[in-house]
């Protein structure tokens, strides 16, 4: 499932960040990079451990805590550490490829990569190309956002980001693993969950709702791994 997230990040937020942004310390991001994916990676990142990425990842971590979309599309059990990137320059795109299986916290804490996800941390505006590409069994999707919302799909997506050409182009980026692993099952429990939503609101709560409700809840609980 591929799905939009808008307002991860308030405008207070990437004031925030952009403050953050304008001291931080650039290094080559291959160096995060497994075999395959370094030889088509060609950014810069921030150091996992340095003072501007730790209070970005603060504001996107608080800014997904607040977001029920993203916890109904992604049913997080854990999250790896964000990282942030830039694109610009002679350091400015990552060709395709497709994410490690499984990523490594500090602490060697293993997270299993079911879903990818961008949080976009400046405009449009700001730079020509940067588009983040998708590639599944429907074709292409060319994703540019605004700052502050965020883009999530499947971990096992063939993807690359395009050639900055002008500007520069900064965003957060992570890996979840879900407490259902099925991408397919993630969708159909967020399509039930994200109707009766609609359906509260239109009718209230009514006998329909909560037998479809006790649905989704065995649904997940049949399919969750704790």
């Amino acid at each position: 499932m591929l799905l939009t997230l808008p307002d991860i990040l308030s405008p207070e937020d990437l004031r925030q960040a952009r403050q953050a942004l304008a001291r931080a310390p650039w290094v080559d991001g291959r160096e995060s990079a497994g075999s395959q994916a370094r030889e088509a990676k060609n950014n810069q990142q921030l150091p996992h451990d340095c003072e501007a990425a730790q209070a970005i990842r603060n504001l996107v971590l608080r800014g997904l805590d607040h977001n029920p979309r993203f916890f109904s599309a992604a049913l997080p059990l854990k999250v790896f550490t964000p990282r942030i990137n830039r694109y610009g320059g002679p350091a400015n795109a990552y060709g395709n490829h497709i994410d490690n299986a499984v990523r490594v916290l500090p602490d060697g804490q293993r997270v299993r990569t079911d879903i990818s996800c961008t949080v976009f941390l400046n405009d449009p505006a700001d730079y020509d190309g940067g588009e983040l590409v998708v590639a599944d069994t429907y074709g292409e999707h060319r994703i540019k956002l605004p700052a502050g919302h965020a883009v999530i799909y499947p971990g096992t997506s063939l993807h690359q980001v395009r050639p900055v050409t002008r500007g520069e182009r900064l965003a957060c980026f992570f890996w979840v693993q879900s407490m259902v692993r099925s991408d397919e099952q993630r969708r159909l429990l967020f399509d039930l969950d994200m109707n009766l939503l609609a359906l509260r609101q239109r009718h209230g709560e009514t006998p329909e709702t909560t037998a479809l409700t006790g649905t989704y809840h065995n649904l997940l609980r049949q399919w969750a791994d704790t």
